[in-house]
């Protein structure tokens, strides 16, 4: 009879704790030390310029068992590393990204399309200058699993689109330096 209530008991646990464990959505904090959005774009055809944004912050919601999630991304505009000082204000100003009056960029996902286990696709709102538009981030790589050292849940993933600055009101020299801008982020998430 003991074991039997034993048995009852840790049936009962085990059916709880897979419960708990399927039912709900974790949240992750980006980690603002490996997120880092990368713009690119055509310099009258001679080069393709490459530029990042030191500090990005947000929250990526994850449901693995229900195939659901969110991410909802906040960039610092006055970040923004063109790899020369000078430039940086350049891109900072009126005709660009305005960032005395606009100094945040954000992206607010609408929903996340899933291939097998992993996003293959995240729909949202990109707003830039105050300008939102619906963008479609293509994820190439996702990975969810407990970090190696911080010992927490944790995922990563890679992503791009591709918008015109023209779009959002940043379209000065356009199409000489180029009107399309790819944008790529990488981010990492931990787990709240």
């Amino acid at each position: 009879m003991k074991s039997f209530k034993q048995l009852t008991l840790a049936t009962a646990l085990f059916a709880a704790m897979a419960g708990s464990a399927i039912a709900a959505p974790v949240t992750y904090n980006v980690d603002g030390s490996h997120t880092f959005p990368r713009f690119s774009y055509s310099h009258f055809g001679y080069s393709t310029q490459l530029s990042s944004f030191k500090n990005t912050s947000g929250k990526v919601v994850f449901d693995a068992e229900a195939k659901t999630g969110s991410v909802d991304i906040s960039i610092d505009m006055k970040s923004v590393n063109t790899g020369f000082e000078v430039f940086d204000g350049h891109i900072q100003g009126e005709d660009f990204l305005d960032t005395a009056k606009f100094p945040t960029a954000t992206f607010k996902s609408t929903k996340v399309v899933f291939e097998g286990d992993k996003p293959k696709s995240i729909e949202g709102n990109l707003t830039i200058k105050g300008v939102t538009k619906p963008v479609t981030l293509t994820v190439t790589s996702f990975q969810a699993m407990p970090h190696p050292m911080m010992k927490k849940p944790a995922l990563g993933a890679n992503a791009f689109t591709t918008i015109k600055r023209s779009e959002f009101n940043a379209g000065k020299y356009a199409p000489y330096v180029g009107d399309d801008v790819r944008i790529d982020i990488a981010v990492e998430a931990v787990a709240q």
